[in-house]
């Protein structure tokens, strides 16, 4: 049977062949004999327009020019105007250069137009014996009609000529339109016989090739369908059997590939629980000891080493070892398993790639190069504490992983076999080169969790020993201060000895600068406090609009020393407030002292208090330097100063407007800031009114 489909395939194979080659030949012979019709028609067409057309015209131009030289000698001969011989000469000029042209177009016989030539020739000695002679003499009615003979002759054989010319450009015209017929009939011909060739070699071509295919599409049907077991019949010409066989081939390896995919669909979901466990918690330990776990039971492992660097990176001891028999191996057994060489894994982590050994043996017994290993291991072979460890534990194969981040490695991952039985497939080499980057990534988060939380850690301190070291200085500065103060107050009072002008001048330097120092002092207490969680306040009940005014006789001096007009705008009723009055004192005077410091003479500083909505609403506005735009979000950082104040060199800590901030929002109020460079700023705080004045204020 196999051998008939065998001959059937051939015999198709042949006909096929033969047809097309028929089909081919035919197709060529449609083409070259329109090419061969193009061709002539081309030819004969040149002929015509090259030579035929040319020659007619340039014999009629010979023609004009003998007629024009006739004429203008008869109007001499008439006339006697010698105006008339000179166009006589000019057309005799041009007749010998027109004979020329129509010689040269080869398209008369050689002895017409030489008759021509001695015909036009003679008429021209005859008239040039007439331009000789006198008009209106004997001699001149003689050449007249001498000239007129010859003259004819000449315009006889220029008629003839034409008409020969006319008659070859009929003739060139007839074998075009014969060369065009021609190739018509051999082009219909050979369409034709292609047209039948073609029909003839479909239906016989398609009565051989449609049934096999038919079954063979329906097998491909129930395969589609998910029949898995369906497989094509290898019958009928030898193309048809060998597109059955690849079918079946196709759906033998679509059944291999659906068991690789199901496996990787296993391994997938498996190195996805892992992943989820290991990334569980950011502790080294315990991301060390779920990768071995969950990298071994994924794999079908026997062994799982995991290597990681030290703090140095000077080299890469066993972290874990886990065991399919044991689990975790302990810290005394792991110590006794050698580790790889460092320049093995930085070599190896270079190359990027998984290392695949599949059979361990012939490199445990002796010291011979491992082909294609990374560092030492491609060179001289294992060291000798290596192959021992091997042999010990019986690896028989391994797939070993460099993991690392950035252009250090920071570990290995290797996992192992004991049974020649059970060899690395691709897949599993595939999921050991994923999962191990997943428990690099997992490593490297883990690890930089612990520095960052040792680092956090000494930052706490440092910041601690920070905070208390500005409590002691600033407590240890107050002591001082407060008495240079209370000694400047004996030197100014009047029951001493009387000061002259220069020394109580002196003395208001000397006290102006103490409570600027006493106000650093405060503001950095205040802000040691509040750094180290102190801050309090303690609450009463107190009336804003009394805070006000004693705020701002307290600053009226410093605002007259600097020319600034100070405005203040208050309700008649009482703004009574649950708070704490020397924190909200502290508040205005940090805010009016801003106002007068950042504000030019003959500016002016507004304080306003008013309700609102259940709130007291206190805003401080000046029409000084203003803060640029870009820099506002900074205002309430400790130590931020502006950088036109810097630039105007106004003395000031940067920690007023973090206390003001913190002291409103430990008030349960908030804090907004408006300003425009040039032209000022407003700080305007909210803070919640008591129960009765909220009502009264929002009414």
């Amino acid at each position: 049977m196999s051998r008939t489909s065998g001959r059937g395939a051939g015999r198709v194979a042949h006909r096929l062949g033969l047809a097309f080659g028929l089909l081919t030949v035919l197709i060529a012979l449609c083409g070259a004999s329109t090419l061969i019709g193009a061709l002539a028609l081309e030819s004969q067409r040149d002929r015509i327009i090259d030579h035929v057309l040319p020659a007619q015209e340039d014999n009629v131009r010979l023609l004009n020019a003998g007629v024009s030289a006739q004429r203008s000698m008869r109007g001499y001969l008439v006339t006697g105007d010698r105006s008339e011989l000179a166009d006589f000469r000019a057309a005799r000029e041009s007749i010998a250069s027109i004979s020329d042209d129509v010689r040269a177009h080869q398209v008369l016989d050689e002895d017409d137009l030489t008759a021509q030539q001695r015909q036009i020739e003679a008429y021209l000695r005859v008239a040039d014996d007439q331009a000789k002679s006198t008009p209106g003499s004997a001699r001149a009615v003689t050449l007249t009609r001498e000239a007129s003979r010859r003259f004819n002759a000449f315009e006889a054989t220029n008629a003839r000529l034409d008409d020969q010319m006319s008659e070859e450009e009929q003739r060139l015209e007839d074998r075009a339109d014969t060369a065009i017929r021609v190739g018509i009939a051999g082009f219909g011909t050979a369409l034709v016989a292609a047209l039948a060739l073609a029909v003839y070699t479909a239906v016989h071509t398609t009565r051989a090739l449609t049934g096999p295919l038919r079954r063979t599409e329906r097998t491909l049907g129930r395969l589609t369908a998910g029949d898995h077991a369906a497989r094509a019949e290898v019958t009928g010409p030898e193309e048809i059997r060998a597109v059955a066989r690849s079918v079946n081939l196709l759906a033998d390896q679509k059944d291999r590939l659906r068991a690789v995919e199901q496996e990787r669909q296993r391994l997938s979901t498996a190195a996805k629980e892992t992943g989820i466990r290991i990334r569980d918690r950011l502790d080294v330990g315990y991301v060390l000891d779920e990768a071995c776990n969950g990298i071994g039971e994924v794999l079908a492992a026997d062994y799982v080493f995991i290597l990681l660097a030290e703090d140095g990176g000077s080299g890469f001891p066993l972290a874990r070892v886990w065991s399919a028999e044991r689990g975790l191996l302990s810290d005394d057994e792991r110590r006794g398993i050698p580790t790889l060489p460092a320049d093995v894994v930085r070599d190896h982590y270079r190359r990027a790639t998984p290392w695949l050994v599949t059979d361990l043996s012939p490199y445990v017994s002796d010291t011979r190069p491992i082909p294609g290993a990374p560092g030492s291991f491609g060179k001289t072979g294992m060291p000798a504490e290596n192959r021992a460890a091997a042999a010990a534990l019986g690896l028989v194969s391994a797939v070993i992983v460099p993991i690392g981040v950035g252009e250090e490695p920071i570990g290995a991952v290797c996992v192992a076999r004991t049974s020649a039985d059970r060899p690395w497939r691709p897949v599993d080499v595939e999921f050991a080169e994923s999962m191990a980057g997943g428990i690099g990534r997992a490593l490297h988060t883990a690890l930089l969790y612990e520095k960052e939380s040792g680092l956090v850690d000494k930052l706490r301190a440092l910041d601690k020993a920070k905070s208390d070291f500005l409590s002691t200085v600033s407590h240890e500065l107050r002591t001082p201060l407060t008495s240079i103060v209370g000694y400047i107050e004996l030197l100014k009072d009047e029951d001493g000895d009387p000061l002259s002008p220069s020394q109580l001048r002196m003395l208001d330097v000397v006290d102006r600068n103490a409570n600027r120092l006493r106000a650093l002092i405060e503001d950095l207490l205040t802000l040691s406090r509040i750094e180290s969680g102190a801050f309090t306040s303690r609450k009463a009940p107190i009336d804003l609009r009394q805070l006000v005014v004693s705020a701002t006789d307290a600053i009226k001096p410093a605002a007259e020393a600097a020319s600034v007009i100070l405005e203040t705008r208050c309700p008649e009723q009482p703004l009574v407030l649950e708070a704490d009055g020397e924190q909200l004192d502290r508040v205005l005077m940090n805010l009016l002292s801003n106002a007068v410091k950042f504000t030019q003479g003959g500016g002016t500083v507004s304080v306003r208090a008013d309700a609102q909505d259940g709130e007291a609403v206190l805003s401080v506005s000046d029409t000084g330097i203003g803060i640029p735009a870009a820099e506002q979000e900074k205002l309430f950082k400790r130590f931020f100063r502006a950088s036109n104040a810097t630039e105007q060199a106004i003395p000031g800590t940067g920690l007023g407007l973090t206390i003001v901030h913190t002291i409103v929002a430990n008030h349960g109020g908030r804090t907004q800031v408006r300003s425009e460079e040039g032209r000022g700023t407003t700080i305007t705080t909210w803070l919640p009114l008591t129960g009765t004045n909220g009502a009264a204020g929002s009414a």
